[in-house]
């Protein structure tokens, strides 16, 4: 659930999902309304400087309200060392573009993502070039659907 110390996204405006990687940041988008999640950008990390530049800059062009970030827990729900990479993150991500942050359970969001371009007539090197970014639309879509953010388990 979402700690009373950690920040609240808005509920209205656009908001950014982030699927976290060491190598790549995978990148979606609400509607302002958070009815809707696209897919953005799959995003090659760099350096902290240039990452923080690319990500403020995504925030500001789409005038992000919120950021979530997708915490990866364990299939019991428990927090392992990835989880603590994800927050840690996170509270970056939070400094660097000034926005709120959350974090929300991006259990299987991989799989879903990897199973729609399994759909597709994509070369294997296209579909692995666009999972992460439909990973993170994934996470982002499924934290818009919830009816109330801050009660249900997901919302971490």
């Amino acid at each position: 659930m979402t700690g009373s110390s950690e920040p609240t996204v808005p509920e209205k405006g656009v908001l950014l999902g982030l699927d976290y990687g060491t190598k790549h940041i995978g990148v979606a988008v609400s509607t302002a309304d958070q009815s809707i999640a696209s897919p953005l950008e799959n995003y090659t990390r760099r350096s902290e400087k240039a990452d923080a530049q690319f990500l403020k800059a995504v925030a500001d062009e789409y005038q992000a309200v919120g950021i979530v970030v997708g915490l990866p827990v364990h299939m019991s729900g428990d927090e392992g060392g990835k989880a603590a990479e994800a927050r840690a993150f996170g509270a970056w991500v939070g400094e660097a573009t000034g926005r709120p942050v959350c974090y929300w359970d991006e259990r299987h969001t991989s799989a879903v993502a990897e199973a729609a371009l399994m759909q597709t007539d994509m070369s294997k090197k296209k579909r692995k070039a666009r999972l992460d970014m439909l990973a993170a639309q994934v996470m982002l879509r499924n934290f818009l659907e919830t009816d109330d953010r801050r009660q249900l388990p997901g919302a971490i």
